[in-house]
């Protein structure tokens, strides 16, 4: 497991009721706690572990508008700026600083494809701009690798730490009201008239009229028990980190093949890109249709494998009652180990186009599990056929970034204010079948 998460207390005393219930302590959940809680509205979160101790500790810490779909970038648009006012809001470190990110291109195709987003990206208010050889080398002050053609470069993106980050953001939602409750997991949601009226935990009952499930990698599972069809799967990404390296790029840098950007501590996050595994499991043919095209069009980023996940989730439970253990209980945490050889291989590379990563030391590495959609786009929505159910979910590694902003959005969503932004291309009904 990551070891360096920043530590968040339980409150004690579980209340009767609350007008809202977020299941889920990683970033999304913590920042629609914040929100909400903000806005006066009575918040409780519970949590099976611990907060941030899956995917919101062990992302890459990027905070990003550049390269993603056109579909999140005013989202990440609206993040960045929330992550400006987080030092003035919360009185706690996020690491939050605005060094920029730089994609480079290795080949004709690749240039080509970051000038076509661009294209669609930048009437939506994108600052990213094309970079040649000679402008890489002055911003990353190193030689840049023969087989560079070009880049795609935003100044004003930047980067967090996810050890950090996540538990500032709990602490601040408790300060203007929510309950936070650790070790405590949801069993389900209990309904009257066709409509939610509580949500039943391993402690005990929350009577509330809205739920909102930001439970990542386990929401799929959790739909099930409702009834509800969510398509969702897992994939694990390995990641490492580096002691401090002196000299290294302040700016994050991502090929086709390897990423990597420097940390607070000095040291550099690294991992190699396209090389995530998707274990086969029983969801991987439930939701082949609905996958299909995604496998198609990336099929050169995920490498399909037969894991102990795989085992896992074929004895785990699809349907259980209230007044059972769930399969949140029984299996608390996703600490699945990392893939070595990828990462021996991202160091090398780098080590390759970088001199100076020949140097470094390599502290800790780790894995996570993913929670990806079939668009690879998150769902932040209510879903009809459960009246004051919200989806928070599937945000397919992009999560860290825009969780500021999709906290915001499940928010305005709930209390019907004014949507930070159009929240159409986040609907649950496109995945109806």
């Amino acid at each position: 497991m990551y070891p360096l998460i920043s530590h968040v207390d339980s409150d004690t005393s579980l209340p009767d009721s609350a007008d809202v219930v977020i299941i889920g302590g990683g970033i999304i959940g913590v920042c629609t706690a914040f929100f909400l809680a903000e806005r006066g509205v009575s918040v409780v979160l519970v949590e099976k572990s611990g907060i941030a101790h899956e995917q919101s500790s062990r992302n890459w810490g990027w905070v990003r508008t550049m390269g993603r779909d056109v579909a999140e970038v005013p989202l990440a648009i609206a993040s960045l700026k929330l992550w400006d006012g987080w030092a003035s809001k919360l009185h706690h470190e996020t690491g939050f600083t605005r060094s920029g990110i730089l994609y480079a291109c290795e080949s004709a195709a690749e240039l080509a494809a970051k000038v076509s987003w661009l294209d669609q990206a930048k009437p939506l208010g994108i600052e990213a701009r094309l970079l040649d050889t000679v402008q890489i080398q002055a911003r990353l002050q190193a030689k840049v690798p023969a087989s560079w053609t070009g880049a795609l470069f935003t100044e004003s993106d930047g980067r967090a730490e996810p050890d950090i980050a996540t538990a500032a953001i709990a602490e601040g939602a408790r300060v203007r009201g929510a309950k936070l409750f650790v070790r405590c997991a949801a069993r389900s949601v209990e309904t009257t008239g066709g409509k939610v009226s509580s949500v039943v935990t391993e402690l005990g009952e929350i009577k509330c009229t809205s739920v909102v499930l930001a439970a990542g990698a386990w929401s799929s599972l959790f739909c099930g028990n409702l009834g509800i069809r969510l398509p969702q799967l897992r994939v694990l990404g390995s990641v490492m980190r580096t002691g401090p390296l002196p000299g290294g790029p302040e700016c994050a840098v991502a090929t086709e093949k390897v990423s990597f950007r420097k940390r607070a501590d000095g040291g550099y996050t690294v991992a190699l890109r396209n090389a995530n595994v998707a274990a086969l499991v029983p969801d991987s043919f439930r939701y082949l249709p609905d996958f299909l095209p995604m496998v198609r069009a990336h099929h050169h980023e995920y490498r399909l494998r037969v894991t102990r996940q795989s085992w896992q989730e074929l004895n785990t439970p699809k349907r259980w009652s209230n007044a059972q253990a769930s399969p949140f209980e029984t299996q608390r945490l996703y600490d699945p180990k990392p893939v070595d050889a990828y990462l021996d291989k991202a160091l090398s590379m780098l080590a390759e186009q970088f001199p100076i990563f020949a140097q470094a030391r390599i502290e800790q590495r780790w894995a996570g599990l993913i929670d990806v959609t079939p668009d690879i786009v998150p769902v932040m929505d209510q879903v009809q056929s459960l009246p004051g159910f919200y989806l928070a979910t599937g945000f397919s590694g992009h999560g860290f970034g825009i969780g500021p902003g999709a906290g915001h959005l499940m928010a305005d969503l709930i209390t019907g204010d004014q949507p930070l932004v159009d929240p159409a291309p986040f609907r649950f009904a496109r995945f109806a079948r």
